[in-house]
């Protein structure tokens, strides 16, 4: 028992030897291995040496060599770039929390990231690290290491706190003092910068870097004689970007010792900085700034201007000197309009108070002497004084107010700043803005309104020549209102003023005398007034031409046929007008003196000279009447016949027909005459011939005995009832007498009867055309309008050409373009009255030009203009035309020659309009200086008018970036964005402009903000 034991222990030992020894021959494997890595690792083969320390790791069984594989494996990771490079480092102290090698793998992977300058990946691992674990020697390297990380990403807070602790290390002191005070420079912290930088400042390998700091630090302590010397000493070993930053330095300096000659060659030689997106160095708006207060301190006010106004959108403090100072250069250049946007953009910033109140003044003032065209001159002022009503200047800017309210010509805006003003001068000043806005009114026909205005100015009875003229202007609006005797008491009023006759409408008082006369029939009243004015040397021959003619006509009423004839051979010879109505109303006075053969040669003459005449139609009909007098019935039968078949729509052909019939009737011919007078009472129905005509056939079939053939026939006749003809009568004659007695509202209630009972009554074609009279008078033009229209729609009369007239204007009003131009084409052709012609034609050129028919609209227009006798407002209307038509339809060079025409002869709205199309033309030609000027006369002289003011701005932006002034340029686009809000297409106009100049001026100015950035 105990041998076999022991034969057991002996085997026993025996294998454990063996095991012993294999085990520690793999150990020993393991160390040769690792060493082979570790050689590999040190040799920075770092592939090879990871694969090796894997192996080992796989194999050995040993905590130690097991856990520095893991750690040399993961360091080759890191130097190896490999993804899984973190993972391995953080396994690697997750597995191995007792390994000496922990703290060492965060130094060692930080270190790394340090040497390669990954400055980011360093930080994160010198974090980790235990600082306590550290030795001496390597706490100084940590620290630099970790700071100077930490300064590289900008932790700057992080880089002071490591970079303090080794500031007095042998090693790494220098360096840590050089990027604190850099740290400090960034901050702004420039005395704890400059003390770290004097403290480096005498090594050579930070002299090169420190020079340029140094400098700046210098300026921006306020040291800038030691900020000059420095800078200069550094610009000979600059590169270029550093000379353009040193040049900076020293023109700054100088600038801010107010050394301006010295700072301008150094201002202009900075080259500027790139921005983070944009890598084009640029300029700033206070770079700009101080070049061009240097120049404006040198008296160079060309180039202080081209730096001034680069300065695009700024609002600071700067920016408001600069722009009062490129006021102030303007001026020095009679520059105003350009001074005029400067000063209001100073005057509406507050960073300096001053400034902004001596911006307010200067603005004023130049608003005052040449117009303001974003607010009136007034309004100017008036603002002025009341956020600045303790100004020194208080007095003078009064004084420039009240004259403002005239010369501006802005009347309707300077009524309501001057409503409830209570001293003299304001109600001189009232008195005459009140007249000159009644007369804008006026001269837009707008008489009611001015009657109003010009009351208004006679309230204020201030100046005696304007009490006159006020006085003399609302006799004129009663007289375009028909108040015929209310405009005779005014006229006899003005007369009676003492200073009337130093006014200029005195000239013209007779004249309108004898016309107010005229229209209240007071015929031998008007005679002595027209005597008088066309007896006068000075008088214009239109107008003498004129007074003649209504001298004959005047004498011609009261049968002083003689006097009559005189009065139109002195308005034919004249000839100012065509001749044609003096030459027929000769003739016709001709034959009421007995010379019956003269009157039907002349008749003669005048048909064959006036082919085109409107009263030719009236000649015809006259000569063949003077005919039937004189016996010569076969020429006058045969002149009816020409008048009929020539003038088909003449009122006269029913007439002539009927005369023809009477002359049969006379002459014993009854079926001859019963003829003309069936054709008379068929073809014009309800007419004062065809009731005629009726009562003589009546009298012929009574002649021959042919009763009941009359009565079938008048049957057919829907307007004769026969039964009713003594009510229908006396109906009539009720209804006409409130007429004649000029009781209006009684007229209009019996002829509205008399129409209900007798619609096609004998006289129902006159009853319709009073009422329609009486209810146009009464301005109920809605109401007189189905009426009129009776009336056109019924054959020729003596009533149609002025219900074709007051038709046509009703549609005209209501913008019922359509409806209103076979009316106005059909009293062109049918009217005798010369200014219902043209009344036609120039509403036909303006309707035409409303329903774009561009090519009619010109055509009329034309037309209108071969006539005399228009006045300057149907003129420019007609010009306009022709104008607006041209730029429609792309004619720009006929649009250029009409626009010039209007200009001449227009006022108000088209006034304006023809003003910026001026300045367009201007524009387009390149011509942008006299555009400008243009500009501001529009914005002068028809500030009230904003459509063209503001369009007249935006041009004038355009103009100004031609011209090389952005300042100007986006300064009046923004102010006409800010301005004119409600004008949709000129702010869109304005802004689109403003976004294209901006873009082009950021290329160079780093402070202006585009959509782009």
């Amino acid at each position: 028992m105990i041998k076999n034991s022991i034969v057991s222990l002996l085997v026993a030992i025996s294998f454990s030897f063996q095991i012993m020894a294999q085990q520690s021959a793999t150990y020993t494997s393991n160390l040769v291995d690792y060493q082979k890595a570790l050689s590999l690792f040190n040799n920075q083969q770092y592939l090879a040496a990871q694969s090796l320390f894997r192996n080992v790791k796989k194999n050995a069984k040993e905590d130690i060599l097991q856990s520095d594989c893991a750690y040399y494996i993961a360091n080759c990771a890191v130097r190896l770039n490999q993804q899984a490079a973190d993972r391995l480092v953080q396994d690697f102290v997750r597995d191995y929390p007792t390994s000496t090698k922990r703290n060492t793998a965060f130094v060692d992977v930080a270190d790394y990231y340090f040497e390669n300058s990954k400055y980011p990946h360093a930080r994160k691992w010198y974090d980790k690290v235990n600082e306590e674990a550290l030795a001496k020697k390597e706490k100084e390297k940590f620290n630099f290491n970790n700071g100077y990380s930490a300064f590289a990403v900008k932790q700057y807070k992080t880089a002071k706190k490591y970079l303090k602790r080794v500031e007095n290390s042998q090693e790494y002191g220098s360096q840590a003092k050089y990027y604190i005070g850099f740290m400090a420079y960034e901050g702004d912290d420039y005395d704890e910068a400059n003390e770290y930088f004097d403290q480096v400042s005498d090594q050579e390998r930070y002299k090169e870097k420190l020079s340029y700091y140094q400098a700046d630090l210098h300026f921006k302590l306020g040291k800038f004689e030691k900020a000059i010397e420095l800078a200069k000493e550094r610009l000979e070993s600059s590169d270029e970007a550093e000379v353009s930053e040193l040049s900076k330095i020293i023109g700054e300096s100088y600038f801010n010792l107010e050394q301006y000659a010295e700072a301008i060659p150094y201002l202009a030689e900075y080259k500027g900085k790139k921005g983070k997106r944009d890598r084009n160095a640029k300029w700033n708006n206070t770079d700009f700034y101080q070049l061009g207060y240097a120049y404006y301190k040198q008296k160079d006010y060309e180039n202080a201007i081209s730096e001034f106004n680069k300065i695009v959108g700024g609002n600071n403090a700067i920016a408001q000197n600069a722009y009062y100072h490129l006021g102030e250069s303007y001026i020095h250049l009679d520059k105003k309009q350009q001074a005029l946007n400067a000063f209001r953009n100073a005057s509406q910033m507050s960073f300096d108070l001053k400034i902004q109140e001596d911006a307010w003044l200067n603005y004023a003032k130049i608003s005052y002497e040449i117009g303001n065209p974003y607010q009136s001159a007034p309004q100017v002022l008036a603002d002025y004084l009341n956020k600045y009503p303790e100004t020194s200047y208080k007095e003078e800017i009064e004084t420039l107010l009240i004259d403002s309210y005239i010369t501006s010509k802005n009347y309707k805006e300077a009524l309501k700043l001057l409503e409830g003003k209570k001293s003299f001068e304001n109600k001189v000043a009232y008195q005459k803005v009140a007249f000159y806005r009644g007369i804008e009114l006026y001269n837009d026909t707008q008489y009611l309104e001015a009657e109003t205005l010009f009351d208004q100015s006679l309230s204020e009875p201030r100046d005696p020549k304007y009490t006159a003229r006020a006085t003399f202007w609302k006799a004129e609006a009663d007289y375009n209102l028909t108040n015929y005797d209310d405009a005779l008491v005014g006229f006899k009023q003005f007369d009676a003023i003492s200073n009337a006759s130093e006014t200029p409408e005195y000239f013209n008082l007779d004249y309108n005398l004898g016309y107010t006369y005229f229209k209240q029939k007071k015929y031998d009243q008007s005679i002595i007034y027209f005597n008088q004015f066309a007896s006068r040397r000075d008088v214009d021959r239109v107008r003498a031409n004129d007074a003649y003619l209504r001298l004959g006509d005047g004498y011609f009423v009261l049968s002083q046929y003689n006097k009559a004839i005189k009065a139109y051979e002195n308005a034919i010879e004249i000839n100012e007008f065509a001749s044609d109505y003096p030459f027929f109303q000769k003739a016709i006075s001709v034959g009421y003196i007995g010379q019956s053969s003269k009157k039907i040669k002349d008749l003669e003459e005048f048909i064959e000279a006036y082919p085109k005449s409107k009263l030719r139609d009236d000649a015809m009909y006259e000569l063949g009447n003077s005919y039937v007098k004189e016996n010569e019935t076969e020429k006058a039968m045969q002149m009816y016949n020409r008048l009929s078949s020539e003038y088909k729509m003449s009122s006269f052909v029913s007439k002539a027909l009927l005369r023809q019939g009477l002359v049969y009737y006379n002459g014993s011919e009854n079926e001859q005459a019963l003829n003309k007078f069936k054709k008379v009472a068929r073809d014009y129905p309800g007419t004062p011939e065809a009731v005629q005509s009726v009562a003589t056939a009546r009298l012929i079939y009574i002649d021959l005995g042919r009763v009941d053939d009359y009565a079938r026939w008048v049957k057919t006749l829907d307007y004769v009832e026969v039964t009713d003809a003594d009510l229908d009568n006396a109906t009539y004659e009720a209804a006409e007498k409130q007429y004649l007695d000029n009781n209006t509202d009684k007229a209009i209630k019996q002829f509205n009867g008399y129409l209900n009972e007798f619609p096609n009554g004998i006289h129902a074609l006159q009853a319709h055309f009073y009422v329609a009279q009486l209810y146009y008078k009464k301005d109920l033009l809605a109401n007189a309008t189905p009426h009129y229209k009776y009336i056109v729609e019924r054959s020729q009369s003596e009533y149609t050409e002025e219900a074709l007239s007051r038709l046509s204007q009703y549609y005209l009003e209501s913008k019922s373009w359509n409806k209103a131009i076979p009316l106005l084409l059909r009293l062109e052709e049918e009217a005798n009255f010369s200014q219902n012609v043209i009344f036609a034609q120039s509403n036909l050129m303006k309707t035409n030009y409303q329903l774009e028919n561009y090519g009619e609209a010109v055509s009329y227009a034309e037309k209108v203009l071969k006539n005399s006798k228009i006045d300057n407002k149907i003129k420019s209307d007609a010009h306009i035309i022709i104008a607006r038509s041209a730029i429609k339809t792309g004619y720009e060079d006929r649009a250029k020659i009409a626009y010039t025409k209007v200009e001449k002869v227009a006022t108000g709205e088209m006034a304006a309009e023809a003003l910026y199309y001026n300045a367009y033309f201007k524009n387009k030609e390149g011509k942008h200086a006299a555009s400008n000027k243009t500009v501001q006369k529009l914005a002068k002289d028809f500030s009230g008018y904003k459509y063209y003011s503001a369009k007249g701005l935006v041009l004038m932006a355009k103009n100004y970036y031609a011209l090389k002034d952005a300042f100007q340029a986006t300064y009046i686009l923004e102010s006409v964005i800010e301005n004119f809000a409600e004008l949709d297409d000129v702010v869109n106009e304005a802004k689109e402009e403003l976004r294209q100049i901006k873009a082009e001026e950021a290329k160079t100015n780093s402070s202006i903000e585009t959509e782009e950035n």
